[in-house]
């Protein structure tokens, strides 16, 4: 893909999930999620987002194998257009939160989107590292269930059967591609060091180092919030 077909593939992006926004508000929603109407669409829409690149990213490396024997130079037209498609979510995602969030309240997601959108950009205009890219996009399968988390939770369903199930998936998966997956790339990116540039080489490292930490302190929010406190509350049941 050329510069011009990444542009309007990212822009095509943007103007699909602004439209799956805008259709989101015209469907029924669960009466406690009417509280804030604005975060139940954005989380759907995410939940859709990640649905479609979670899937796409794992048939990019089913339909061209070789693509994962090399990450700097080997991609296909499906892996770099679905890189484009993630930057046009990500850039749509960046403004309906500066509109509708305050920034003290999503500053971390903004800077993410911010990180996110620069090294993936650099992978499409170049046409290097799509591969790596497609790599990291595969979180998304575990995105799937932090967003059906949040769904839940916002339907008012957060102590039923269905979002303990789905709380046991979300952490399970968030091990193997969310934080499995960041520390291959971390490692990969080391290994590598003498086939990239400085350039890359340091915009990859402060991303991953960045995303990392973010997950980090995620994940322990996760097991803080559905695993400890429900079990501390449990004990001080019994206790009672």
């Amino acid at each position: 893909m050329d510069l011009n077909s990444v542009i309007l593939t990212a822009s095509g992006s943007v103007g699909f999930f602004k439209l799956l926004n805008c259709g989101l508000s015209r469907l029924p929603a669960p009466e406690s999620a009417h509280r804030n109407p604005w975060k139940w669409r954005n989380i759907s829409t995410s939940l859709v987002h990640s649905l479609i690149t979670g899937v796409w990213a794992v048939l990019c490396f089913y339909l061209h194998p070789q693509m994962a024997e090399d990450l700097i130079a080997t991609h296909s037209l499906f892996s770099h257009a679905l890189v484009s498609v993630s930057i046009g979510y990500f850039i749509y995602d960046f403004l309906d939160m500066i509109h509708n969030q305050k920034l003290s309240q999503s500053w971390e997601l903004l800077f993410h989107h911010v990180v996110v959108i620069t090294c993936f950009g650099m992978s499409v205009v170049t046409c290097q590292y799509v591969g790596f890219a497609v790599v990291a996009l595969l979180v998304e399968i575990n995105s799937i269930f932090l967003h059906l988390r949040q769904v839940l939770r916002m339907a008012g369903l957060g102590k039923t059967t269905p979002y303990r199930l789905n709380s046991i998936v979300n952490l399970g998966t968030y091990v193997v591609f969310r934080i499995s997956t960041l520390a291959w790339m971390t490692r990969w990116l080391v290994l590598n060091r003498e086939h990239v540039p400085l350039l890359s080489y340091t915009i990859g490292s402060m991303g991953l180092a960045i995303v990392t930490a973010m997950n980090i302190v995620l994940f322990y929010r996760l097991l803080r919030s559905d695993f400890l406190l429900p079990a501390r509350e449990a004990r001080k049941e019994k206790e009672a």
